[in-house]
């Protein structure tokens, strides 16, 4: 435990924690032991400054269907049927028509999609014309 805990007010901070962090990945410690306490401890200093220094843009809902469907070999018809229609799935996927929140709640029971990254706005195409 070379690393002695304490806010990381720097990037200088931030990689030396972070080191200390990863030398714990190739001999990992014993739950209830000090060198389990201190890795906790280096990983929720380490989410903290990231949180702050490292802000993730919104989550683009449309994206992560699109993720969803991919990582789970799913189609356009599996939406189509979690949605009730061919058409709804397609609206949805070509942003001419926005997720609900009935809709959302399925994606999220149905296909594991968290509400965090379905609820964010998100642009709709221009109607042609």
């Amino acid at each position: 435990m070379a690393f002695k805990i304490h806010i990381l007010r720097d990037e200088a901070d931030y990689q030396a924690a972070l080191a200390a962090y990863e030398r714990y990945f190739d001999e990992e410690p014993e739950p209830g032991s000090e060198a389990a306490d201190h890795f906790v401890l280096l990983g929720l200093l380490l989410t903290r400054y990231e949180d702050e220094h490292f802000p993730l843009p919104a989550a683009d809902p449309i994206e992560a269907v699109r993720f969803a469907m991919d990582r789970q070999g799913l189609t356009q018809s599996d939406l189509a049927s979690l949605l009730g229609s061919r058409s709804r799935a397609s609206e949805i996927l070509n942003r001419r028509r926005e997720l609900s929140l009935p809709q959302i709640r399925v994606l999220c029971r149905e296909w594991g999609i968290p509400a965090s990254a379905l609820i964010n706005p998100y642009p709709l195409a221009r109607a042609a014309g």
